[in-house]
């Protein structure tokens, strides 16, 4: 007898609390029972939908949009980098210099998850480390191309999604679902269609929520 969690997590590439957040919910899944089913699925949302093409200074932006000095700012880079430290993610210890549009990559990570959801869970990986621990461009299509191979998806079929408007429908879709649903920052962890953990909470946080869900879902 098995019991079934299925989880969406709302997020965004450029999101750091969204890196640490998954890299704890991971941890905190292989924590659980071995008779849980758990299927995993990547929802998009955009912290940043208007940022054009060649992105922004990474100070000047959240100057403009949090109203932070940089003194804060640093402050809270160094915060980041001890969260993920502790759940093993590594940021780039000199930030980022710049913000970008992602939308191209959550029309991949749609396709992704078309294919298969560990596929999926490899890219948004891939998309993450691309973006927080190596500093790349997250509008190049070429930095979009080595996170498809790395996830070990077909990098045509991912080329020729760039060149289209191919799940654009599709991912504005999920993104006007999950706002009418109340969900406005992320992460965001969907448990069951019914149970909502917001924030990028600590493996153990995690773990208590999840035992207590699972408790509840009657066996198949």
């Amino acid at each position: 007898m098995t019991s079934l969690l299925k989880i969406d997590f709302v997020s965004d590439i450029s999101c750091p609390w969204c890196a640490i957040g998954l890299a704890a919910l991971e941890q905190a899944l292989a924590n659980l029972p071995g008779d849980l089913v758990v299927q995993r699925h990547v929802q998009p949302f955009e912290l940043n939908p208007q940022m054009p093409a060649g992105g922004q200074d990474i100070t000047e932006h959240l100057t403009q949009k949090y109203g932070s000095n940089s003194e804060q700012q640093a402050q809270i880079r160094d915060t980041i980098r001890q969260r993920g430290a502790d759940v093993g993610f590594a940021f780039n210890p000199s930030g980022r210099g710049r913000i970008y549009n992602t939308f191209a990559a959550h029309r991949l990570l749609h396709w992704a998850g078309l294919e298969s959801s560990d596929r999926q869970l490899a890219l948004k990986k891939a998309l993450l480390v691309a973006c927080h621990s190596d500093s790349q461009a997250m509008d190049s299509p070429a930095v979009l191309l080595a996170a498809v191979a790395q996830a070990g998806l077909d990098v045509t079929r991912a080329k020729n999604i760039l060149a289209s408007d191919e799940f654009t429908q599709e991912v504005r879709e999920a993104q006007a679902f999950y706002a009418r649903q109340g969900i406005h920052s992320v992460p965001a962890v969907i448990i069951n269609d019914r149970h909502l953990i917001s924030g990028a909470q600590p493996v153990a946080v995690f773990e208590q929520a999840l035992r207590q869900i699972a408790a509840t879902v009657a066996p198949s």
